[in-house]
């Protein structure tokens, strides 16, 4: 790693540097930085963190047997084995080292965020780039406070593009994460109704995410979805005008002007560049309309870099779905979409127009979309209409809060007792012609899927993280 000694690592991070003088691993350059003690290998550095359930400190030991070049810790152990750079917070250690080793890295960062599709945005962004770049990408769910660092320190010299998710859900962070990151590019999806806990409202997530803004240069290229009322009110930025990009919008400088729908194999569409006057034809795998704004985000950001429209169309067709991310499984007995990785409202919604696409019987299984805020029962409600008003065979939802969305969902269908089921009705073993249920948690859900589901279904499952609907989706694939 460029410039990446002890001695320069430690004034980084304004530490002190703990070695043996004749120690010529203070002048030698690191080879990766980890939080996880298990990823050291030789010539690795290691940073001690304090969790609630683990202490790194006491790994310590344990990484210089590995090979480690050295520590960051809070505490020195009695008998360092290795060279050990203290410092009163190891978090801000590290991304003090990550804002350090950003400086040395000779690559484009392309910083996306917005509230619903980033992850499927970068994914878009990086393979198509990749065509002509060597890309480094945000692994997982790596794009915090914490993620996005490690994320920029696992880029290399020859990296040339660094495509870096940016998630945020307080107000500050996203100043203190651009400050670290610097973006040369950025690219917003939308701004919905997501974490209205801490930030309120949508203009407040508009606020609290074109703060990506605060760390880039001026002149800086910006792309936003045209399409969103909140972001299409972007006129300037960075001393600018903005790149916009849409399929509802004529006047974005890359849109669609037509597409074909292939139900869950994806859709064929035409991208127009106003940029260049020209069209691109794609082929995109993943299905759902929303996608055409990852394709059209990758477009311009593509073009942007020099790429030519060969190498985007070859590109967007190579794009694949990620677990938990709008997932299409074909399980021995269902066609699963797996979307449980997260959810707000906007998100619920475009899931559910796109198990529309399927051509079996479609069932919902919707779970609580978490830090909502004071509007929690409203918005559950809301997208309750939505599904209810929808042409889903069967609708499932499961959580306390969700007992909102169920309410919605027999308002949506003007249903009756005769077609809804609560949870107190759950010891029924006959489900059939029952097209909305409730269940209070995942448990109960979990031991009348059996009776509720049918060999050939098209099954969503879509909740917030934090309900654990990773486990539903496992019981359907093995099903």
């Amino acid at each position: 790693m460029k410039n990446m000694t002890l001695k320069a690592i430690a004034q980084a991070v304004d530490g002190t540097l703990y070695y043996d003088e004749k120690n010529i691993a203070a002048k030698t350059e690191a080879t990766g930085v980890y939080l996880d003690s298990r990823k050291i290998t030789e010539g690795n550095v290691f940073i001690a963190t304090v969790g609630e359930r683990v202490d790194g400190h006491s790994f310590i030991g344990q990484v210089f047997e590995a090979g480690a070049l050295g520590v960051i810790c809070e505490k020195l152990p009695e008998k360092p084995a290795g060279p050990c750079i203290l410092v009163k917070d190891s978090f801000k250690a590290l991304k003090d080292v990550a804002a350090y080793y950003r400086k040395q890295l000779d690559c484009k960062v392309i910083g996306i965020t917005g509230s619903v599709g980033k992850t499927s945005t970068k994914e878009f962004i990086a393979t198509v780039l990749s065509e002509k770049y060597k890309v480094c990408k945000t692994i997982g769910n790596f794009n915090n406070e914490v993620g996005m660092p490690l994320t920029i320190l696992s880029a290399r010299e020859d990296d040339e593009v660094l495509v870096l998710e940016m998630g945020i859900n307080h107000f500050g962070e996203m100043e203190r994460m651009s400050a670290i990151a610097k973006p040369d590019m950025a690219v917003i999806t939308n701004i919905a109704n997501c974490h209205l806990e801490f930030l309120g409202d949508r203009d407040g997530v508009l606020k609290a995410k074109t703060a990506i803004f605060t760390g880039m240069k001026e002149g800086s290229n910006v792309f936003l979805n045209g399409d969103d009322d909140k972001l299409s009110t972007v006129s300037e930025a960075l001393g600018i005008r903005p790149v916009f990009y849409g399929t509802k919008n004529k006047d974005c400088d890359y849109c669609v002007s037509e597409y074909m729908t292939k139900g869950l194999l994806g859709t064929d569409a035409i991208i127009v560049s106003r940029v260049t006057g020209e069209t691109i034809p794609v082929s995109i795998a993943l299905p759902g309309e929303h996608m055409l704004y990852n394709a059209l985000a990758s477009a311009c950001v593509a073009e942007n870099l020099g790429l030519d429209h060969e190498q985007i169309k070859a590109g967007i067709s190579k794009v694949a779905a990620t677990a938990g991310r709008g997932h299409i499984v074909q399980g021995n007995k269902y066609t699963i979409i797996d979307d449980c990785y997260n959810a707000n409202p906007s998100a619920m919604k475009s899931a559910i127009k796109l198990l529309a696409l399927a051509d079996t019987r479609k069932v919902a299984i919707l779970g609580d979309m978490f830090e909502l805020g004071e509007n929690a029962g409203a918005l559950h409600k809301e997208v309750g209409v939505a599904v209810g008003e929808s042409d889903t065979d069967v609708i499932i939802c499961v959580g306390e809060l969700s007992k909102s969305m169920f309410d919605g969902a027999i308002d949506g269908s003007h249903g009756t007792d005769k077609d809804a089921m609560s949870e107190n009705e759950a010891d029924r073993v006959d489900f059939s012609g029952v097209r909305l249920i409730y269940f209070k948690d995942k448990d109960i859900l979990k031991s009348k899927l059996p009776m509720i589901l049918q060999k050939g279904d098209s099954v969503l499952i879509k909740a917030s993280h934090g309900m654990g609907f990773g486990e539903i989706v496992d019981i359907l694939k093995e099903a």
